[in-house]
């Protein structure tokens, strides 16, 4: 009878386990379906934990479902050690094989990597990953022998116990970086279906009066939600984020999108969607703005890819966004190509599992060469290593900034990092402003040099750019902006041993208001131009060749001190000699139109000047009546000298541009169109 008793309850045991084994593989499908992988890892777990090792067949599909789980939560060792689980109870095929190698190549276990590889070659010779990552665990410890001259050190002001990963530098001094963090300060209060942590958030951190990195902080606005942000970008005046959100449906699957947030003063914006396609289906995440802001970058399965996750691009115009195209190989393969990011030389940084690394994801360069096609480079140890290394972003235009990886890590945790190359750069600064005024960000530089250099160059907020150059390379740099004669500057860049920076100004003058023509000094009492004159008339007829199309007129100014007559005569004298001057320069007479205004044009006060003198607004105008009610010799004295002042105001634009019939001398000849060439229509400067 105990016997009967004890069978019946080994019966009902063994049947509750399995309705119980049921039940959670009903769950786990269900979470596996949405993209909650860490949830279902757990549910297949349970399900294993409950299924009798008698049912090997069961037992080895559930092992299946946790690996494949395990694969996508970058939890390498449990991965590994479930597809050993898949492969003892004989429900292994090629694919399973593959799999497991991958995870074994990612977790340093290099000589069992290299038998699996060479196991699915035997099946499928022609298979691309297979193929690579044999390469990979054959190479992959001499890589790591022969290190480079990178280095590399863990962050710990930035990392939590849980994941940092894509930072990202913003601020014209690079003192701000934004990161991803799913650490406890993050919003919501659930954890995470995906990855058992809380959903990832936007943090930043910046740097102090001294230089140091502060306390990452939350940011403050509409820009987190609860669901997952993450892997976010700037534009190039740094006033729109691009940033990837992943929103929570309990019924439908997870797909990536990108979604813009626009700054307010210093606070960052709601975010909201960004259509790169009206694919409902397909996840668009990891955007990157090229650096002349010409292109969105950014990673997608959409079909018409070349397997896995591929980098795609759009062109950013003032009309929204162009169709999307797959920027094809060299640079994505069979395998994983994310989190792509530019070097401000224009470089591209990328990161993959299908070309030969070191394991799991690795970090490549994509330089494009002469004829326009990408070059691949791997950078070596230890800026990769075994596990996943991604998300770089640069300090301006060294080899020198931040990066991302969860090496050394038994949970896959993703940790910053930051690196540097001492590599010899040598680099230009310049500054693009309205003379007279203040930073022009609206301006474009034309960067043209004799070794075929033709770019297009973005300006900063702060009126400053960019751009690494080549030793014994001539350039010539052309600024323009809209409403503002252009500037032109001529640099020869020799070799050099150390990295230095050269620095260039590219003041523009308005074509809307008067210009000054600083340091313009005459003989007391006459019209009789100084010598120290010269540096400022050569300057003036620089910007007259620069601008031929350009006539002017040029003023000459007093104060109210003397007879209104005899200071127009003095000023009209005076403004005919900088005539004089600008003619036998070789300025054609045509183009310049002399007038002496004496005291009948005071000066208007412009916004820039009421910073060197407080005591001034903008808008006044430094009439006999304003000056004398100051009652202060020394004000006074100010405002005479800036009414004593020589100018030049733009009349035409357009002077020799037409013949006697009103018709175009020179109208442009339409370029026929090749395959090699793009739209970005760069000005090439003669």
């Amino acid at each position: 009878m105990m016997r009967r008793n004890t069978l019946f309850l080994l019966l009902l045991v063994v049947m509750f386990s399995s309705c119980g084994a049921d039940l959670n593989m009903k769950k786990g499908e269900k979470f596996l379906a949405i993209g909650e992988y860490y949830d279902a890892a757990e549910q297949f777990k349970q399900a294993y934990s409950k299924t009798s090792a008698k049912e090997r067949d069961r037992r080895g599909q559930i092992a299946l479902k946790m690996a494949q789980c395990y694969e996508r939560i970058n939890s390498s060792q449990k991965a590994i050690a479930a597809y050993r689980n898949v492969i003892r109870y004989k429900q292994d095929d090629v694919n399973t094989h593959l799999s497991f190698a991958r995870q074994l190549l990612r977790n340093g276990n290099y000589k069992e990597a290299e038998k699996e590889f060479m196991g699915v070659l035997d099946s499928l010779p022609d298979n691309e990953l297979a193929r690579n990552g044999l390469e990979s665990a054959r190479t992959a410890p001499e890589i790591k022998q022969l290190g480079s001259r990178y280095t590399v050190k863990k962050m710990d002001i930035f990392n939590s116990r849980r994941a940092d990963y894509s930072p990202m530098l913003c601020g014209d001094e690079y003192d701000q970086l934004f990161f991803t963090s799913t650490r406890k300060e993050a919003q919501g209060d659930e954890l995470s279906g995906i990855t058992g942590a809380k959903p990832g958030d936007i943090f930043f951190s910046q740097k102090d009066d001294k230089g140091k990195w502060t306390k990452p902080q939350t940011i403050e606005s509409g820009l987190n939600t609860e669901y997952d942000e993450g892997a976010c970008c700037f534009s190039t005046d740094q006033r729109v984020m691009y940033l990837t959100q992943c929103s929570t449906d309990p019924d439908y699957p997870r797909y990536a999108t990108i979604v813009t947030s626009n700054r307010s003063d210093a606070a960052w914006g709601k975010a909201t969607k960004l259509e790169i396609s009206r694919d409902t289906l397909s996840s668009f995440a990891h955007p990157a703005v090229s650096p002349d802001g010409e292109w969105l970058y950014f990673v997608s399965d959409m079909p018409g890819g070349m397997g896995g996750l591929d980098i795609w691009r759009v062109r950013l115009t003032s009309a929204g966004l162009g169709g999307a195209e797959n920027i094809g190989a060299p640079v994505n393969t069979e395998g994983d190509e994310m989190f792509p990011t530019f070097r401000p030389n224009g470089d591209l940084y990328f990161s993959s599992n299908g070309h030969p690394g070191m394991g799991g994801l690795d970090i490549f360069i994509a330089k494009v060469d002469q004829r326009g096609k990408y070059k691949l480079e791997h950078p070596g140890f230890p800026l990769n290593s075994q596990g996943d290394d991604f998300g770089c972003t640069f300090e301006g235009l060294r080899n020198k900034g931040y990066f991302c990886s969860n090496r050394g890590d038994g949970r896959g945790w993703d940790h910053i990092y930051s690196f540097e190359n001492p590599e010899i750069v040598q680099t230009l600064k310049g500054w693009v402003y309205e003379m007279d005024g203040y930073e022009l960000p609206a301006a474009q530089v034309y960067m043209v040099g004799n070794d075929g250099t033709n770019l297009k160059l973005s300006v900063k907020g702060d009126g400053s750019f960019e751009q690494e150059m080549q030793p014994g390379v001539d350039y010539v740099l052309l600024a323009s902006c809209k409403g503002y004669l252009n500037h032109r500057e001529e640099i020869s860049v020799k070799p050099a041993k150390e990295s230095e920076e050269y620095t260039l100004q590219f003041p523009l003058a308005s074509i809307r208001v008067p210009v000054l023509i600083d340091n313009i000094f005459y003989d007391f009492d006459k019209a009789t131009l100084r010598p120290e004159s010269a540096t400022a008339l050569d300057e003036l007829v620089g910007m007259l060749n620069e601008n031929p199309n350009v006539t002017i007129e040029l003023s000459a100014h007093a104060d109210y001190r003397g007879s209104a007559e005899y200071n127009k005569r003095l000023s009209q004298r005076r403004a005919e000699s900088v005539v004089n001057y600008l003619i036998a320069h070789g300025i054609p007479k045509e183009r310049l139109t002399p007038m002496g205004y004496g005291v009948e044009k005071p000066k208007t006060i412009r916004k820039k000047l009421t910073e060197k003198y407080p005591w001034l607004k903008e808008n006044d105008v430094l009439t006999e009546e304003f000056v004398k009610a100051l009652k202060d010799p020394e004000k006074e004295e100010i405002c005479n000298q800036l009414n004593r002042r020589t100018e030049f105001v733009v009349l035409r634009t357009t002077y020799g541009m037409f013949d006697e019939n009103g018709q175009l001398k020179n109208p442009p000849k339409k370029k026929e169109k090749t395959e090699s060439d793009d739209d970005d229509g760069f000005l090439l400067i003669e």
